[in-house]
């Protein structure tokens, strides 16, 4: 009972209402373990919007060769996670044993939770957006080195990358970074309204 008064008193913030928002985790100090970490973190982050029956899609997930992650970008979808994460944003510290070691570790990540824009919010410049084309990586077997089908876009005014290449189709991959860069930019910019 009094967690919830408690929770009743901090005041309502116009962007909890965002049934989407965009997570992204990037691995920090602590090298190769701080990649694990943060390896963690995607799954921890996952597992939860699972358990409240949110739709988790991982967008871009850099991974490591010691089986961690140095950057992902996820979108979440469902009623109340933004207000349920957003406060989620900043450095995350874990101090640990890792397997190859007898030493205490410290290791960093920073994690960032944006609103997600609606449908009905303002449309980017086009003047403001560089778009990159080059080959995809990862498996998919010859297809994927041969075609320029993933693609960087960027926002110039704020130096926001958003890069895709989940399709085989360059236009579908375009289309998605363009979406993902739109979001990313009003969710910056509904933040730091809401945070003034």
């Amino acid at each position: 009972l009094e967690q919830h008064l408690k929770t009743k008193l901090v005041p309502a913030d116009e962007t909890d209402a965002a049934s989407t928002c965009l997570v992204e985790i990037r691995a920090a100090a602590g090298g190769d373990e701080a990649s694990v970490f943060a390896g963690d973190l995607v799954g921890m982050y996952e597992k939860f919007a699972r358990a409240r029956g949110w739709r988790w899609t991982l967008h871009d997930r850099s991974a490591t060769d010691c089986g961690g992650v140095s950057t992902a970008f996820a979108e979440v979808e469902g009623p109340g996670s933004y207000a349920a994460l957003r406060f989620e944003s900043g450095v995350h510290r874990v101090q640990r044993v890792p397997k190859n070691d007898v030493r205490i570790h410290t290791s960093t990540a920073s994690v960032v939770v944006l609103p997600g824009a609606d449908e009905t919010d303002e449309a980017l410049d086009e003047g403001d957006i560089r778009v990159d084309t080059f080959r995809a990586s990862g498996a998919g077997g010859q297809h994927v080195n041969t075609t320029n089908s993933a693609v960087r876009v960027t926002h110039l005014p704020t130096g926001t990358v958003v890069s895709i290449q989940d399709e085989r189709s360059q236009h579908r991959n375009k289309a998605k970074a363009l979406e993902l860069l739109r979001q990313r930019v009003l969710g910056a910019k509904a933040a730091a309204a809401a945070a003034a």
